[in-house]
């Protein structure tokens, strides 16, 4: 949560103009992306209404920066349908109902609600849900004031009237503005407008005086005042009342103001003010007529305002239900004891009741708790019960927790008020929500709110809200047991203060797991006995060499036998043909089995299976599907493609006959037949209304027969339709990828595909290079005119049952299965057009339905398993929180409904995903207040510092929590009276121990002037030890998987694994509780925290931090030592230097040699430690001042920082030497990034995802730190509960990603919802002409668009001014798409550790090369070994051929007319720069042997060797290349492209002037020979440069002699 503008105008001031430093920061070469991991969980405002659809209940959370889409299910979970990032701070929204007497501007909005936001824009935003998109997108904005935060600005509060006429906003004090809505068509959403006062009112005039200091005051609250329901909505002058406090008074008054539409006026009505309590909220009473409750703090009045001149109050109400005694009155002296006054009356005793009463900030943590508490109970939040034919009823929460029904009945003697008891205690509730179905939603603000259920006149608690904010600390730690990092956080205040465990993708709870025992396993599947049935019967294991068939229920029990299936062969697919019916698909033959009994209870009473085959003649099967009375296989050696039915000759026995084959030009991939809906339904889900099927529209010829999708090598994705008729083919849509050099993309052959059915049909591929594809009608061909002819009422004639594909009828081709007429059209096939393509990995992409409806979600399988959006507009993936997997299939049983069987390292895993859980966080409740967290390696525990405990002994102590359990495994208290500030594990010799920072007094640290208050604190060590119970047994297990019903079940091994896979959902609520899922540890070993040694210092103790090993750093005050530990001995602490800041040091933290303070008012500043004079010397500082909160270096020159004004900036040193340089504002603002949000805690590292290669290198040989990408990024946790990601990126890569943006933030698609200046908004709190970090979550937008809408987007041109008004830099021209591949964004968005290689450097350096030629662009060939994924393969088409001497090449082209933003002139002349290397066939074939016999063995050798010289960086990088690839594919692929490719008659085609390069010393390409034979067959003149270096790299080794060979071939000069 930011400070506003006025709060911080101070220090905005100072730092307004930009310092010389900043001006070099782009020579710095510091390139960052910021990307929120894990938006806000603080939910500020809460409405309710129609959004999606005009039946569907939706939700909307505003959390500050992002708008969150909520719907409640039926059994009370909260799930979670978007999340929008808004890029502003909204202030309020509220729901704009539909009104059929109002005209939408769009017809797609009828019915439907608005949603209107006021934001930090100074916009009143009216925003429409497209499901197509599945976000919000602006319907209109009206410009309310400038933007900003000021309190005198409109857009505080909303008020919306209850038909959907009128809204009212206004400003925290003396402004609102009224509107009514269009009832005419066209683009503005708003009639007529008023301010009030006007804007152009002249302050001195006396006339207008009175009128303005009518509402001179706080405006509290606000609603409309309804009329009588039989009046039309425009007959009417609407009514508004709101709470005032006038400036000068202790209490407050209710104002009615009336807006005389006709004369275009507001005046004043009444004015309603009586003695007593404090009011603070008005609440209008619905379908009354004029009722409203005023709401005071101890009581209620319900307010007759139907005579809005002559306001009266006929009912009221004490909320002290506990005793009828009179309540106390408030005392305004007693709310704002805490705050100071002023003469302008900003600070006045009312304005800070408003604070506590109703916008308190929740993340003020720091303060005296107890200075503001009253006496008396107040409403803190309310809802009334939707659409009801029912007496009007609210339910409402007081500032105690209690949960109270307030029921109000109108007769002849008036309104009749009825109070119930209390229905539920709970923490306080800022907000509530009662939504359809009886659930309310119970919003707490420091703590995880609730949905409850409404029943029976109480409250039943169903499921929770997790909040996870304020985080206050973090610690990132690499998962046991999975190759991903997580998080543990320290998450929320006393009461409700807990540890939680944060991962990344979407939760799963982890069931069973069985031991690595099923090598090989090359399919798996569940099958149904018939197909009505609900729940899975069978799962199916195929193995290279053997099939085994197990029963699905508590135990998986070996049914081979009992089913049929041949058990010694690969099973290619399985399915259900029909109702008792499984068939087996083999490279030999079909076999159609009948189980007995035995397999299941409906199987057939015999004591063998029945069985029967078919074969094709002379060939073998290669793929196979089957359908409900359809079977379909292709043969590969000829291509046949062959359509089998099935028929029932007499009981038990049936025949596979062959229906119809066809002789196949190109080999199939893959093969999918679309299964049926096995109930009749809405094509929707929940989280996908679709109100009018219609507007599932089915595509031309789809449903006239058996639908099939086939993928084929030639290759293409083709549907085919089969009929009595015969096949025919329906659509095809042929894949023809290019990379950004426009060369074609190997390896794009489907290796599965889906047909999905979301209001409208489209088709998903899954590609075996790790590419996923979406193929969609085009809209010319979407429907058959007779379809739209029904289009009116519904597009299929026969009822829903008519749209479902495959229908099992008595004529298994009837007519009745489609309204369409074929003989109509006579343009089939259809082109497919190519929607969206985005890599998801490297390795084959297999696709698994979550269900047989076409509308499931489908997880995909390639080098980690995600789960695709089906309902989701392009492709929209979310990562699943598991390991990779070979194989995976849905489980559907009793026990487990939403089962998912994972293959996963030669194990079995059933995990149940966990949709509904909208955050992927594991709780472990711990009482008082967490404030810092620690990893401790060698004990395994997490060690946490809490305060503000309820304990009489202690109010703050040192805990060791057990990760897996959330056991508190060892305390230690500290004194009465202190609280922990800070702690650190330390090195003393060989042992760690922590240390441990506090203050002695309550109170803040600070004074409001900066400086340090005149408080002690106490510096703490602490030994952390193992104890061994001599006298316990072994840790004992009592895991519920060992149980005697799964003796026969390939899952009984779970009970040896027990230790390892602990369900993630589990929560130990009892901090004592040493038991969670079924694991129970003993005391056998145990670790203590002993005191080893104390001392007082002479100020809190609010930073520590270890220094070189040997030291550690320890600020009390503002002043900071240098301290160790003689001869390592823990007792004893030694200071060897002081250095004293001008204010109270916040933050501590070193790199090296270098030392970066953090103060609350000077910034950074840096710090150098002389060990022989052991003194300190400053020696940077920071160019403006900031309130730091957090800081962490990441090199010896480059500081990251967090403030407390929600701004993260880059701090670099300069050039200069620092004996050479004043410390004085002498470091440069690199590049900064506002949130929003304040970053509390800042931390190397990041949520990124190993793949094996790097576990096997890093086991091979430790690499240098600087290799692994994951320490260059930053991670950083915020009091709103947000995980903000900090990515280093490349210059060449931050050029293009900027030009990118720059049309995102304008273009309708994707520019800010709430109407923000993108630019203005992340600039803020910073000096102007800073360059500013990526927008991740705006170029990730990018990602979720079509390709279509990509083009259009990087077309768009830059018009708006504002877009640019704080860079010097000219805009940017229209980029070409092929440049930006989404692959490029979204590794640079959203992969967590991108790191910069040499490669890279080379491109950049060749870019600005070319942008500084006159004479010509270039075509650039190098050879790019250790380019990463962001450098695709350019493999010659004849590669195959070996011969004595073998040439590869891989080109990257750059020309001047690409259309990148640095090149913007067309040039005729080319230079040619070739980068070759050469094998003879010996070498090649030793090379190829090595790899193949021990790949990362001969990564280690051949590394060294290439690079040649003995540069570690250069060698470890290059390792780090290699083994990203596969070793199953590097040997195969690669190396054989590498080491055995022939290109030499190629040569005497290249007719352009060429530069052939060659190195001196070579051991990759040792022969000086090779560059001149080349040049002997080039058919143009050619120059060869032997550059005078070592190894095969020199973009890596000798980028400056590269260069310059590089400048004098394209003739630059400078």
């Amino acid at each position: 949560m930011a400070l506003s503008e006025e709060e911080c105008s101070t220090a905005k001031a100072s730092s307004s103009s930009p310092s010389s430093s900043s001006a070099t920061a782009s020579s710095q070469g510091v390139n960052y992306l910021a990307k929120c991991v894990l938006r806000g969980s603080v939910v500020l405002q809460v409405a309710y209404g129609h959004l999606r659809s005009p039946s569907s209940f939706d939700i909307v959370f505003g959390k500050e920066t992002s708008i969150e889409l909520v719907i409640i299910g039926e059994d009370g979970i909260a799930t979670s349908v978007c999340e929008q990032t808004v890029f502003g701070t909204i202030k309020d929204l509220a729901i704009l109902p539909w009104n059929e007497k109002f005209c939408a501007p769009n017809p797609q909005m009828r019915w439907k609600d608005l949603l209107i936001v006021v934001s930090d824009s100074g916009k009143l935003s009216f925003l429409s849900f497209c499901n197509e998109m599945h976000r919000f997108f602006p319907v209109a904005h009206d410009q309310l004031s400038d933007p900003g935060n000021s309190r005198h600005q409109l857009g505080r509060m909303l008020a919306v009237d209850s038909t959907g006429c009128f809204i009212a906003t206004s400003a925290y004090e003396d402004r609102l503005a009224l509107f009514s809505l269009s009832m005419s068509a066209g683009d503005d959403i708003i009639d007529k407008r008023i301010f009030y006062p006007p804007e152009n009112e002249d302050s001195d005039n006396s006339i207008r005086s009175a009128q303005r200091t009518s509402i001179r005051g706080t405006i509290w609250s606000m609603c409309f005042v309804s009329k009588d329901s039989i009046q039309t909505n425009k007959e009417h002058n609407p009514v508004l009342a709101i709470v005032l406090n006038r400036k000068g008074n202790t209490l407050n008054e209710l104002v009615l103001l009336g807006w005389n539409i006709t004369e275009h006026a507001v005046y004043v009505l009444s004015q309603y003010r009586e003695a007593g309590p404090l009011a603070h909220s008005i609440i209008e009473v619905p379908h009354s007529c004029g009722y409203a409750f005023l709401l005071r703090v101890g009581d209620a009045l319900l307010m007759d305002l139907s005579d809005a001149r002559n306001p009266h109050c006929v009912y009221r109400t004490t909320l002290d239900f506990s005793a009828h005694t009179p309540e106390e009155h408030i005392c305004s002296e007693e709310l704002c004891t805490a705050h100071d006054f002023d003469d302008d009356g900003l600070f006045n005793v009312a304005a800070c009741a408003l604070l506590q009463l109703s916008d308190y900030d929740p993340m003020c943590i720091d303060g005296d708790s107890g200075s503001g508490k009253s006496t008396c109970k107040h409403v803190c939040s309310f809802s009334w019960e939707p659409k009801s034919d029912r007496s009007p009823r609210m339910i409402f929460c007081l500032d105690t927790g209690e949960f109270f029904m307030i029921e109000i009945s109108f007769d002849s003697d008036g309104p009749k008020v009825n109070i119930s008891d209390c229905l539920y205690r709970n923490q306080p509730c800022k907000s509530i929500l009662w939504v359809d179905g009886g659930f309310l939603v119970a919003i707490v603000e420091m703590g995880d709110g609730l949905v409850l259920k409404v029943e029976n006149e109480r409250l039943i608690y169903t499921s929770p809200i997790q909040n996870i904010a304020p985080t206050l600390d973090m610690s990132i730690v690499d998962y046991h047991g999975e190759k991903r990092d997580q998080m543990f956080a320290c998450c929320g205040v006393a009461p409700e203060g807990s540890l939680r465990i944060i991962r990344s993708g979407i939760s799963v709870e982890k069931l069973l797991r069985t031991a690595p025992i099923y090598q090989g396993i090359s399919g798996i599947w569940t099958v149904r006995m018939k197909v009505t049935n609900s729940y899975h019967s069978f799962l199916v294991l195929s193995f290279v060499e053997e099939t085994r068939v197990l029963s699905v229920g508590l135990s998986f029990t070996d049914v081979t036998d009992s089913v049929g299936f041949q058990p010694d062969v690969c099973t290619l697919a399985c399915g259900l043909v029909g109702d008792g019916q499984l068939v087996q698909i083999h490279q030999n033959a079909i076999r159609l089995c009948l189980p007995t009994k035995a397999a299941h209870s409906e199987g057939i009473p015999l004591s063998s299976p029945v069985c029967t085959t078919w074969s094709p003649d002379n060939t073998s099967i290669s793929l196979g599907a089957v359908g409900q009375n359809l079977i379909v296989v292709s043969t590969s050696n000829p291509y046949f493609l062959f359509i089998l039915g099935v028929r029932s000759l007499s009981a038990y026995h049936y025949e596979i006959y062959e229906l119809q084959h066809v002789r196949l030009q190109y080999e199939l991939s893959c093969i999918s037949i679309p299964q049926k809906h096995f109930e009749i339904r809405h094509l929707s889900s929940p989280l996908n209304p679709v109100d009018d099927i219609g507007r599932a529209v089915l595509p031309v010829g789809v449903g006239m027969g058996i639908t099939i999708v086939i993928g084929t090598h030639k290759p293409s994705v083709e549907i085919l339709s089969f009929t009595p008729q015969g096949l025919r083919v329906l659509a095809t849509g042929t894949i023809s990828l290019t990379n950004t050099m426009e060369t074609a993309i190997s390896g794009c052959i489907p290796q599965d595909v889906r047909l999905v059915l979301v209001d409208q049909f489209y088709v998903l591929s899954g590609l075996r290079n790790g590419m996923l594809l979406r193929f969609e009608w085009p809209s010319a061909y979407a429907t058959s005119s007779e379809l739209h002819r029904h289009s009116s009422s519904s597009p299929f004639p026969g009822g829903v049952e008519s749209v479902l594909l495959n229908t099992i009828a008595t004529n298994l081709f009837g007519s009745e299965t489609c309204a369409v007429n074929m003989s109509e059209q006579d343009d089939l096939p259809i082109t497919l057009q190519l929607i969206a393509t985005r890599r998801i990995g490297i390795t084959p992409v297999f696709l698994v339905p979550l269900s047989d409806s076409l509308d499931a979600d489908i997880i995909a399988l390639s080098d980690r398993p995600w789960l695709l959006h089906t309902a989701r507009h392009s492709l929209s993936y979310t990562s699943i929180s598991f390991q990779p997997s070979t194989h995976a299939t849905p489980v559907c049983s009793v026990e487990c409904p939403k089962g998912i069987l994972f293959v996963a390292e030669n194990s079995l895993h059933l995990v149940e995903m966990l949709h509904s859980k909208r955050l992927n966080v594991q709780k472990f409740h711990l009482g008082g207040t967490p404030r810092k967290v620690l990893y401790h390696s060698e004990s395994k525990l997490l060690i946490v510092m809490r305060t503000e405990l309820s304990n009489d002994t202690c109010s703050s102590d040192i805990c060791c929590v057990d990760p897996l359990s959330g056991s508190v495994m060892a305390s230690l208290k500290l004194e009465l009276g202190e609280t922990g500030k800070c702690m650190e594990l330390v090195r003393a010799g060989n042992e760690q121990v922590l240390v441990v920072g506090t203050s002695l007094s309550p109170g803040p640290a600070i004074m409001p002037s900066g400086e340090a208050e005149s408080t002690k604190g106490r510096l703490i060590v602490l030994c952390i030890e193992h104890v061994q119970n001599s006298d316990s047994g072994s840790m004992t297990f009592s895991s519920m998987a060992g149980s005697s019903s799964q003796r026969n079940s390939p899952f009984r091994e779970i009970v040896g694994h027990a230790t390892e896979q602990v369900s993630s959902s589990s929560i130990c609520s009892s901090p004592d509780d040493a038991s969670c899922d079924g694991i129970k540890l003993e005391e056998t070993e145990t670790w203590q925290l002993r005191l080893a040694y104390t001392t007082t210092w002479p100020g809190m103790v609010l930073a520590i931090c270890p220094y070189l090993d040997r030291y550690f750093l320890a600020s009390a005050g503002n002043a900071f030592y240098v301290c160790t530990f003689p001869s390592d001995n823990p007792q004893r602490v030694r200071r060897f230097a002081i250095a004293r800041t001008r204010f109270m040091i916040t933050s501590l933290t070193a790199h090296f040699t270098r030392i970066a303070v953090g103060d609350c008012r000077d910034g950074i500043l840096f710090y150098s430690y002389n060990e022989e004079t052991k003194k300190l010397d400053q020696t940077y500082c920071d160019p403006s001042q900031r309130l730091v909160a957090d800081c962490v270096l990441t090199d010896v020159d480059t500081a990251v920082v967090s403030d407390r004004k929600g701004s993260i900036a880059v701090l670099s040193c300069s050039d200069r030497l620092e004996d050479n340089a004043s410390p004085e504002r002498n470091l440069a603002l690199t590049c900064t990034y506002y949130m929003g949000e304040i970053a509390m805690s800042i931390r190397k590292g990041s949520f990124i995802y190993k793949l094996p290669a790097d576990d096997m290198l890093n086991s091979a040989e430790c690499l240098n730190a600087s290799v692994d990408s994951s320490h260059s990024a930053i991670m950083a946790s915020t009091l709103l509960g947000s995980i903000m990601i900090f990515i280093p990126i490349s210059r060449e890569e931050h050029e293009l990603l900027e030009a990118v943006q720059a049309r995102l933030v304008v273009h309708p698609l994707t520019a800010p919802v709430l109407g923000n200046d993108h630019n203005e908004y992340r600039s803020r709190e910073n000096p102007v002409g800073v360059p500013k970090i990526l927008d991740g979550d705006m170029l990730a937008q990018f990602l979720e668009l079509t390709s279509m809408q990509r083009e259009d987007v990087l077309s768009f041109p830059i018009v708006s001014p504002d877009t640019h008004k704080l860079s010097s830099k000219p805009p940017p021209s229209p980029i070409p798409v092929n440049k930006c591949c989404p692959r490029t964004i979204k590794r640079a968005s959203s992969r967590a550790g991108f790191k910069v290689t040499g490669c890279q450097y080379l491109m950049a350096a060749i870019m600005h090369i070319c942008q500084a030629s006159e004479n010509g662009g270039g075509n650039f060939y190098y050879d790019g070994a250790t380019g990463q994924e962001g450098i695709d393969f350019l493999l010659p088409d004849d590669s195959r051929n070996p011969l004595k001497i073998n040439l590869w090449v891989k080109s990257l082209q750059v020309s001047r007319n690409t259309g990148i933003s640095p090149f913007q002139k067309q040039y005729s002349t080319w230079t040619n720069v070739a980068l070759l290397f050469f094998f003879e066939t010996e070498k090649s074939r030793a090379l190829n042997q090595d790899i193949d016999e021990n790949f990362l063995g001969w990564i280690q050798k051949f590394a060294p060797k290439a690079v040649g010289m003995n540069n570690k960086a250069a060698i470890a990088e290059f390792k780090n290349s290699l083994g990203r690839m596969k070793p199953e594919i590097a040997p195969k692929a690669a190396a054989s492209t590498v080491f055995s490719s022939d290109l030499r008659k190629k040569l005497p085609q290249i007719v352009v002037p060429c530069t052939i390069i060659q190195f001196k010393k070579d051991y990759v390409a040792p022969e000086e020979s090779v560059a001149f034979y080349v040049k002997s067959k080039l058919s143009d003149p050619a120059v060869v440069k032997i550059l005078n270096t070592e190894g095969h790299f020199p973009h890596l080794t000798a980028c400056n002699l590269l260069f310059k060979v590089l400048k004098e071939a394209l003739q630059i000069n400078d």
